[in-house]
């Protein structure tokens, strides 16, 4: 298999004898420590002024690898067209994602990766302030001061790293919820416009790029745009950090190639699964059979309605319903809403007490319209939140009702294919009831 090793609470894999990887995270037994790094990497390779760097990322073909794959050196250049000083660069490890936990594994194991592309991501934009937002865990967070601490005593960093806590709430990594927090306000989405990178933390045009991103970002600083591009696809050069969740229960983050084929990562079990979730709760479901013909690449994946997203990967157990596994989820990310516009406020939540019903979560009688309604309601709210959160649960209901059709007519007629009703996709704990907590 073409991956590499996962996170210290995780199982790990070995690395792969391929000559490619590991790039971004170290061999399995080898901790994240500055002396290891600098043994590896080196120093920083500050370029000396702003803008320098961001041909080598054009060059690179660096996409976002929170989710979006939008082109970095597009964020990169309309943040440095603020007057010098004035941007803010913002590393985001929030990792709201449930089934996702690749960032933790990269700042667990490669820490300083990160905080080298930060400090090149600051200098390239001519950042005043710089910013690592984190998912709020006391240990996480001590182990980062050391390590900024370590830093600062070895004059590495250029710019001070501020360390931001994120609230354990889905939306908490959105751009401007992001901003907003940081500013000193409340996690919930802005209306757009303007964009972050335009009016962001403190109304300061505000860079914030994913950690992976970032440590991508810090490889092709040290090795080149030819090196990155050297693995994966023409179109989708580079690797990314994967979050594997086989049928079996087992769980780790793997390093893989752009373009490797999904059953080479997924290992399939032999009792057939009815399909994999691809891209995390704001993803897709594709149906098993299909997975043999698809990589892990934005071009393979959109013509089967998904795409790499957070980088999940998820296969069904065969004993599961796939109808009351995403009548979960579409619960969890109706909650999660920040409740302050129409597609979150009522939308969402209607389409999750509808998917419940329709899974027999409920206890109450199935309306026989209630995929004529499901079907109604989501076109309703697309395309019309403050953020893509409607959207993203939108994608995810739809995929579900297309790879699970046989299942939802069963369900229609009281009946379930599904052995065992123990959950399998990951839900945090949150409210008994359907009340906003959006919050922190």
């Amino acid at each position: 298999m073409s991956a590499a090793a996962a996170s210290a609470d995780l199982t790990q894999e070995e690395p792969a004898a391929d000559g490619g990887l590991p790039r971004l995270l170290p061999p399995p037994g080898h901790g994240g420590d500055l002396a290891g790094h600098l043994r590896t990497h080196g120093p920083v390779p500050y370029r000396g002024s702003a803008r320098a760097l961001i041909p080598q990322v054009r060059a690179a073909g660096l996409t976002g690898r929170g989710g979006a794959a939008f082109p970095v050196h597009r964020k990169l250049e309309a943040v440095a067209a603020a007057r010098p000083g004035r941007a803010v660069v913002v590393g985001n490890g929030a990792e709201g994602e449930p089934a996702s936990h690749k960032d933790q594994a990269l700042l667990h194991l490669a820490p300083h990766l990160v905080l080298d592309g930060l400090q090149l991501a600051a200098e390239a934009v001519g950042a005043g302030r710089v910013v690592l937002y984190v998912r709020h865990d006391v240990r996480v967070r001590a182990r980062l001061d050391d390590q900024i601490s370590q830093r600062s005593a070895r004059r590495l960093d250029r710019a001070a790293v501020e360390l931001v806590s994120a609230p354990a709430r889905f939306l908490a990594g959105e751009e401007s919820a992001l901003a907003n927090l940081v500013s000193g306000g409340t996690v919930v989405p802005r209306f757009t416009p303007p964009r972050v990178f335009e009016r962001g933390v403190d109304g300061r045009p505000t860079l914030v790029q994913n950690v992976e991103t970032l440590a991508h970002l810090a490889l092709i600083a040290r090795y080149g745009p030819g090196w990155f591009r050297g693995l994966g696809t023409p179109d989708e050069p580079g690797t990314m950090l994967c979050t594997l969740r086989r049928a079996d229960g087992s769980v780790n983050v793997a390093e893989a190639i752009i373009g490797t084929p999904l059953a080479s990562l997924l290992d399939l079990p032999a009792a057939a699964s009815p399909a994999v979730l691809v891209g995390g709760y704001h993803g897709a479901w594709v149906p098993a059979d299909q997975v043999s013909r698809l990589t892990l690449s934005n071009a393979s994946l959109r013509p089967a309605g998904a795409f790499t997203g957070a980088g999940v990967l998820a296969v069904l157990p065969a004993d599961r319903c796939g109808l009351v596994e995403s009548a979960r989820v579409a619960r969890y990310l109706a909650l999660e809403s920040a409740g302050q516009c129409g597609p979150c406020r009522s939308g969402l939540p209607s389409i999750a007490a509808a998917m419940g019903e329709l899974a027999g979560l409920t206890g109450r009688r199935r309306d026989p319209r209630v995929l004529e309604n499901l079907s109604r309601w989501a076109g309703l709210v697309e395309g019309r939140g403050a953020c893509h959160h409607p959207d993203g649960t939108v994608r995810f209901l739809r995929s579900a009702l297309q790879v699970f059709a046989g299942e939802a007519r069963l369900h229609l007629q009281g009946g379930c294919t599904a052995a065992s009703t123990r959950p399998f996709l990951p839900i945090p704990a949150g409210p008994a009831t359907d009340a906003d907590w959006s919050s922190p």
